[in-house]
C-alpha cells in the first residue's frame, strides 16, 4: 500500500480541561523511543488537536488502524506511555487511552470528491485518456514571451 492508499482515521477523547496545559506540554516532549515505535508500527500523519474545553481529536493514517494498534500494544514503551497519559483523560474507566478513544466517521474528503489520488477510503476513478504510444506523434510545444507576437514551434525527435 502506498502513502496515498493509507486509510484515514479520526477519533476523539476528552482531556480534563484543567490538565490540558500539562497534556500539551508532555506532547511537545514525546519520548524518542515512543516516536520511533509509532513510526515502526505503521502510524503515519499522526496528529492531535485540542479544544480549550479538553476535547481531543486525533488523526492518523495507516494501512490498518487495528494492526497499528496491535503492533504498538506489543511494545514496552507504549505500555509506559499509556500509563503516564491515562491520568489526563476523563471517562476511560481504566481503559488505556489508545484503546478508549471514540472512532469518528469520515463524511467528506476533498481529494475523493475531485477524483484525485489520496482520496482515503474512496477509490479514485480510473483515467479515461489513453496515454500516447510509440505510434502517436508527440504534441508540438509552443512558447511565447510577453510582447512577442512570434510563436516558436518545437518538435521532439527520437
Amino acid at each position: 500500500m502506498t502513502a496515498d492508499e493509507h486509510e484515514r482515521y479520526a477519533f476523539r477523547l476528552q482531556v480534563a480541561p484543567e490538565r490540558l496545559t500539562e497534556y500539551t506540554r508532555r506532547h511537545a516532549e514525546v519520548w524518542p523511543e515512543m516516536l520511533q515505535a509509532l513510526h515502526d508500527s505503521g502510524w503515519r500523519s499522526y496528529s492531535l488537536f485540542a479544544a480549550p474545553d479538553g476535547l481531543l481529536i486525533g488523526y492518523v493514517e495507516a494501512e490498518s488502524l487495528e494492526a497499528a494498534q496491535v503492533a504498538m500494544s506489543e511494545t514496552e514503551v507504549n505500555a509506559r506511555w499509556q500509563a503516564s497519559m491515562a491520568e489526563f483523560f476523563t471517562s476511560l474507566d481504566g481503559t488505556p487511552p489508545d484503546e478508549g478513544f471514540e472512532p469518528l466517521t469520515q463524511v467528506f474528503n476533498l481529494e475523493a470528491q475531485l477524483g484525485l489520488p489520496g482520496g482515503g477510503r474512496y477509490a479514485a476513478p480510473k483515467p479515461t485518456a489513453t496515454p500516447p504510444t510509440a505510434a502517436t506523434p508527440p504534441t508540438p510545444a509552443s512558447s511565447t514571451t510577453p510582447g512577442d507576437t512570434t510563436t516558436t514551434i518545437t518538435e521532439e525527435t527520437s
